[in-house]
């Protein structure tokens, strides 16, 4: 069942680049994004039909895995329907049948529901159980918000969707627009609250949880967390003056953000490089805060070195670039074994303080000339680094045979 919904995955890929394709030359193409966006966005949502169809076809009974597989399918499925419906309504007018329709059907489905969707994940992962039984009232509550947002797409009126293509709804119900919008609205508020309570579960079953469940759970956090800061730059590029240059930025950044999502959680559920979590988030902490810091030194720099320049010369000039770039060459190595100290002291204490002693052991091994006291210091190390149960020295006696 897994890999027979999968193959619509592809199917409605292909047929959204097609239809991509001939927008792009027909009479919408200014209204467009690049075609390289377009792909990578079908792109992204292959991956998470994909990795939601090999954790449901190896391990059925994890309903993560479904819901990835229908996310992925639901969103791709929008896309296909969205280039339909441009082709059909404005390049080649009555040329396909159903435009009207297919635009109903992908707002549908690539609008809230597929946020309800992903609430279940945040309830339901690593292995498709919820926390506890009491939990099962929010998972009926996301059910009844699905339901009220079904009711919402009957709605009179224009579909509300990417603003490309507007249409009347075709399914609209007459006089009752004021209910469904209620209900609607309703529904909305229902599914952030689930999505609350789907964090506040993650991060409950993340304190309660040891060993292999918690390195699952780490790649998971991870992943949102990363695409949770990607997402908030989108307000400081959104504010920057339109540009070509800086025009895809924010696209691209957000898919990177979203693709990390479906990644991390089928490395998480097959437990492939489990143990790599630590490594990936500690470089993330290094060099995301050193490369925060070094741009807004770059950037401080290179201002006041401008007002400098201007004063002396009355005009800007290329050397505050030059000296800024020099002074962020010289802060780099330093910087960053600061920025590596601190986030082991602040984050890794355990293994901060392992390393501390073991490099205090290695100055006393260099200068004790007691056995006696170095063979109680090796001990109190390996007591204090390893920490086992129980520790022992043995010696073999000087001149006694094996």
């Amino acid at each position: 069942m897994a890999w027979f919904l999968w193959a619509f995955a592809p199917a409605f890929a292909g047929a959204g680049v097609v239809f991509r394709v001939l927008s792009h030359s027909g009479p919408a193409a200014g209204t467009q994004n690049p075609l390289i966006l377009d792909a990578g966005f079908l792109l992204v949502f292959m991956v998470f039909a994909t990795i939601g169809t090999l954790v449901a076809s190896r391990q059925p009974g994890n309903a993560v895995g479904w819901i990835f597989c229908v996310l992925g399918l639901f969103t791709l499925f929008a896309g296909a329907s969205e280039g339909y419906a441009l082709y059909a309504l404005v390049d080649q007018p009555d040329s396909l049948p159903g435009g009207e329709v297919i635009v109903w059907l992908g707002a549908w489905f690539g609008g809230p529901v597929n946020f309800a969707l992903f609430a279940f994940v945040f309830l339901l992962f690593p292995d498709g159980r919820l926390l506890s039984r009491r939990w099962r009232l929010v998972v009926w509550t996301n059910l009844i918000a699905i339901a009220l947002l079904s009711a919402w797409s009957f709605r009179p009126g224009p579909i509300e969707n990417t603003g490309i293509v507007t249409v009347d709804n075709p399914f609209g119900v007459p006089g009752t627009g004021a209910v469904l919008d209620a209900l609607g609205t309703v529904g909305l508020l229902i599914i952030l609250a689930v999505a609350v309570a789907g964090a506040v579960s993650l991060v409950l079953r993340l304190r309660r949880a040891r060993g292999v469940e918690r390195q699952q759970l780490k790649w998971f956090v991870f992943a949102g967390a990363l695409f949770s800061v990607i997402f908030a730059t989108g307000p400081v590029l959104w504010s920057l003056p339109e540009s070509p240059g800086i025009r895809w930025i924010w696209p691209m950044l957000f898919l990177v953000g979203v693709s990390t999502i479906p990644v991390a959680t089928g490395i998480a559920i097959f437990k492939h490089n489990l143990y790599d979590i630590d490594l990936i988030i500690n470089r993330t902490l290094v060099y995301g805060s050193l490369t925060a810091s070094l741009a807004l030194v770059y950037l401080g720099e290179v201002t006041s070195l401008q007002y400098v320049f201007r004063d002396f010369t009355g005009g800007d000039s290329q050397l505050a670039v030059v000296a800024s770039t020099l002074i962020i060459a010289a802060l780099f190595n330093p910087l960053r074994r600061r920025m590596q100290d601190f986030v082991d002291r602040r984050f890794y204490r355990e293994k901060y303080d392992a390393a501390k002693t073991l490099e205090a052991f290695s100055v006393r091994l260099r200068e004790e000339t007691d056995l006696d006291a170095l063979n109680g210091e090796l001990v109190s190390v390996v007591r204090e680094t390893v920490r086992p149960e129980h520790a022992s020295l043995w010696l073999r006696e000087p001149g006694r045979k094996r």
